[in-house]
């Protein structure tokens, strides 16, 4: 069994975090796998209906081995009716699902003993401790080493109140006993279903640290989040659903080429003529950054910040600040409509 570093919090996790480790090499590989074959998870033609309610309309996603995948959409998209799905929950109207490189069916469900999940909210025996209520799980499941429990409760910071009722454990508590549970029989394939609820800032950095590494000796990681900072620095590969159907999928890298941004902050007085210094540059409109400052969005490459500089120099314009980077979110909101569902979901919210 591959050793993972124990979920930690506080001061002994300040320190920067693992490279994604995947590169080029993830790159490669997501290139060439296009078969759902060769990948740890795969749908094709997925369609899922309630009534008259269309949830997925013919989903196609391609999920390699060893990476931690991003799966995003609006309120609504069908992010939790794909979990149920991949878990047998639900019964697909139509489509196919591969899990591990085999077809899935729901007459399938012991294969899932490979497979670790968490979708929505994690249940548990209140009055049983945490410890108890892993080792529930674990005689109602596939085969669990002797001692795994123990290192899962030590992996994910529970091994102090792991005598304790779960009826006093915190929705964080609760949230980390979940994937706990998710990962008793070893499984080759997690699914994570909002895996940061309920989690203080130390105990994401905890949890996307221990989720990496998961990745890093060989399994796949699945999430769903609403997370998009979080999901940015977790994921290696990325798939974004709109109205049931895939928008957008590749490695984070690749989505995030074309999104860089400059952003310069210039004299509100000057923010006219900063504009038009910038022409050709795809500037936004400025904005208002407080007292007699506003911020210009200007849609290049992180790269080209020294040339928006220039361009404002020579138009007799001084930057008082200067920032450089990409953001998922402007792809997001471009890709999913960035406004309202049906179900009244606010712009820029995700579920």
């Amino acid at each position: 069994m591959n050793r993972i570093t124990p979920y930690m919090t506080g001061s002994a996790r300040r320190q920067k975090p693992e490279a994604r480790g995947a590169g080029s090499s993830t790159r490669a590989r997501y290139a060439g796998m296009t078969s759902p074959g060769t990948l740890a998870l795969a749908t094709r033609g997925l369609r899922k209906s309630y009534g008259s309610r269309l949830a997925l309309d013919g989903l196609d996603l391609s999920v390699p081995s060893g990476v931690v995948y991003g799966f995003l959409g609006p309120n609504g998209a069908g992010k939790t009716t794909t979990m149920r799905l991949l878990t047998g929950l639900l019964h697909p109207d139509a489509g196919e699902i591969e899990l591990l490189g085999q077809p899935f069916t729901r007459a399938d469900r012991r294969r899932l003993f490979d497979v670790g999940a968490l979708v929505e909210s994690p249940s548990f025996y209140p009055y049983l401790s945490g410890r108890a209520n892993l080792g529930a799980l674990a005689a109602a499941g596939g085969h669990v080493a002797k001692g795994r429990i123990d290192e899962l409760l030590e992996l994910v910071g529970l091994r102090e109140r792991a005598k304790d009722k779960v009826s006093g454990y915190s929705l964080g508590m609760k949230q980390r006993l979940g994937i706990a549970g998710a990962l008793l029989s070893d499984p080759k394939l997690l699914l994570l279903d909002e895996p940061a609820n309920g989690l203080d800032p130390a105990g994401i950095v905890a949890m996307r640290e221990t989720l990496r590494r998961l990745a890093a000796v060989g399994k796949t990681v699945f999430v769903s989040s609403h997370l998009l900072a979080e999901v940015q620095v977790l994921a290696d590969v990325v798939g974004i659903i709109a109205a049931g159907r895939l928008v957008r999928e590749g490695t984070l890298e690749a989505l995030l080429n074309d999104q860089g941004v400059v952003r310069v902050r210039v004299d509100r007085e000057q923010a006219e003529a900063a504009h038009a210094a910038l022409e050709g540059m795809s500037p936004e409109p400025a904005s208002a950054s407080g007292g007699d400052e506003a911020w210009l969005i200007v849609h290049v490459e992180p790269s080209r910040a020294a040339e928006v500089n220039r361009r404002l120099a020579e138009a007799g314009i001084y930057a008082s600040g200067l920032e450089a980077g990409t953001d998922l979110e402007p792809l997001f909101l471009e890709l999913t409509g960035g406004g309202a569902s049906s179900e009244g979901t606010m712009q820029g919210i995700v579920q």
